[in-house]
């Protein structure tokens, strides 16, 4: 977008996205745009993709105005062909609503978290990815913890992820195997620097 400058924000499972996107808004002051849980909301309340869904999954996808999230998980992971069709539908609306909420910031800089942004093909979008990192087992603690999931849970969603690949495509990448804001935001200083000296932000 013409006068805007946006950030990627990516990385693996439990490797604290969201802890980096709190202090870029609570530290820094900016907007952050969560692509999940925004892709959650519009599922439930955007009446074309509900009607989309409907076509692809069935009726059973939504009991009455609530979206099934079981049934479309299964239908999803069912198969790379199932996968393709519901992002299809989901990944142009969440874009759209991401420029509409963009638009209304007052800000020069703004960023958009996203487990799936290279998968998505976001990334090309973005001005800068900053991929967040942290060792395998730290990811994995993390994510068993956060989803009370096993295990094997976890790590078979690891293994459906691709994290080194991306990590190379990334503009930047954070070390967030500690839980401390404080190690972070020396980090994050130097990267807003170079990203206001190279977009010239003021």
């Amino acid at each position: 977008m013409e006068g805007l400058c946006i950030l990627g924000i990516t990385g693996g499972i439990g490797c604290g996205k969201s802890f980096v996107s709190s202090i870029l808004e609570e530290c820094y002051s900016i907007p952050v745009y969560d692509c999940d849980s925004e892709a959650k909301r519009l599922m439930s309340s955007d009446e074309e993709i509900r009607r989309k869904l409907i076509g692809l999954v069935g009726e059973g996808v939504y009991c009455g105005s609530v979206l099934n999230r079981k049934l479309l998980a299964d239908y999803l992971f069912a198969n790379a062909e199932n996968a393709q069709g519901v992002n299809a539908i989901v990944h142009p609306a969440v874009w759209r609503d991401f420029l509409r909420w963009a638009k209304e910031q007052c800000c020069p800089l703004v960023a958009l978290e996203s487990a799936i942004l290279f998968e998505c093909g976001f990334n090309a979008r973005m001005d800068y990815v900053l991929f967040v990192d942290a060792p395998e087992e730290v990811r994995l603690c993390r994510a068993m913890q956060r989803d009370s999931a096993t295990e094997e849970q976890i790590r078979a969603r690891m293994d459906m992820q691709h994290p080194e690949d991306y990590r190379q495509m990334s503009d930047f990448i954070v070390d967030n195997s500690r839980d401390d804001d404080g190690s972070l935001v020396g980090v994050l200083n130097r990267i807003l620097d170079e990203i206001k000296r190279n977009a010239v932000i003021n």
